[in-house]
């Protein structure tokens, strides 16, 4: 039953949960629905500055000059997994709705994630700073690429804004914050780094917040009644196979390529990544708030998968780099 133990639900997955739930529930309308609105447009500015202001200068300095390592990466994030999603059209009106297919669309457009890159990097015992400098570096090019890929993909059967003008408004939401606190991490940093525990329940919190109100709007608009329950399976089963086909892909690649063991580690591990806390905020920016719920679903469901089989992985990569030494030092004793 040790498969039971890995496929454990995590309390922020609950939460997740939770939110979808009261969103069904207790939908806000109205005018309660515009000021929640707006105190959720203030809280994903603070979290960019908090993210800004937690950015070591250094670290991005030190993995910088790994150029090749970065491009594979990249490659991963905004070239491989865009493909594979235009890949998935023909399930658009059959298996699944045009909503749930723009909402994997958008997934395969998103940046990596920064801070479980890096954690899962950290713990298999890859090159950590290369992954903080390739994690961040993604994050930021998402604020730009993200909605370019989608305009060209998806075009205007996106319902999404206008490109320049929705990367104006990410770059005033999500950038500006970001390098604000960046900026002043001179005289903040020190004490964001010591709040850094109590820190990430606002990250969490903010999530939360946005995946409340995306789905509060979506059920108004008839969300669940649109979207038939064969639909959701399809969507975990492609989310499974985007994230085992990249995985498989960037593992080859890295080895092809005659990388290291640390960087085909940070490789597998940034490239294969889908961040919730930029997708979430970006897909509030950039789609109509009656599709909302369904476009974010996809990300929330990737954003879940990818934690458990890069938990796992993680954990091999580990146990393996312990074993090769213990192979190693009997042949030693023999010499």
């Amino acid at each position: 039953m040790h498969w039971l133990k890995r496929l454990r639900v995590d309390a922020f997955t609950l939460a997740l949960l939770g939110a979808v739930a009261l969103a069904w529930w207790f939908p806000v309308r109205g005018v309660s629905a515009g000021a929640l609105d707006d105190f959720t447009n203030v809280a994903i500015a603070a979290l960019f500055f908090l993210h800004g202001a937690r950015l070591s200068r250094e670290a991005i300095l030190a993995g910088a000059l790994h150029w090749r390592l970065h491009l594979l990466i990249f490659a991963s994030t905004f070239v491989l997994f865009p493909l594979l999603g235009l890949a998935l059209r023909p399930l658009s009106g059959h298996w699944l709705t045009p909503e749930l297919y723009l909402g994997l669309l958008f997934l395969c457009t998103l940046p990596s994630t920064v801070q479980s890159s890096i954690a899962f990097t950290s713990m298999a015992g890859g090159n950590v700073p290369a992954a903080v400098c390739s994690a961040s570096a993604s994050s930021l090019l998402g604020v730009f690429l993200t909605p370019l890929l989608m305009s060209a993909l998806a075009g205007a059967h996106g319902a999404m804004a206008n490109p320049g003008e929705a990367i104006g408004k990410i770059m005033l939401q999500l950038l500006v914050p970001f390098v604000a606190g960046h900026l002043l991490r001179r005289w903040i940093g020190a004490w964001v780094e010591r709040q850094r525990a109590v820190l990430r329940y606002t990250d969490q919190g903010t999530v939360l917040l946005v995946v409340y109100t995306a789905f509060a709007a979506s059920v108004s608009s008839g969300l669940w009644q649109n979207t038939p329950l064969g639909a959701l399976y399809v969507v975990i089963g492609v989310c499974a196979l985007l994230l085992a086909v990249v995985m498989l892909t960037t593992t080859f690649a890295a080895r092809r390529m005659g990388f290291s063991r640390e960087d085909e580690i940070a490789i597998v591990f940034c490239g294969s990544k889908k961040s919730l806390a930029t997708g979430v905020p970006m897909a509030k920016i950039l789609f109509a708030s009656s599709t909302l719920g369904a476009i974010v679903l996809p990300v929330m469901i990737f954003h879940q998968l990818q934690l458990i089989v890069c938990a796992h992985i993680a954990r091999r990569y580990a146990r393996r780099a312990v074993a090769k030494p213990a192979q190693a030092a009997p042949e030693e004793a023999a010499d």
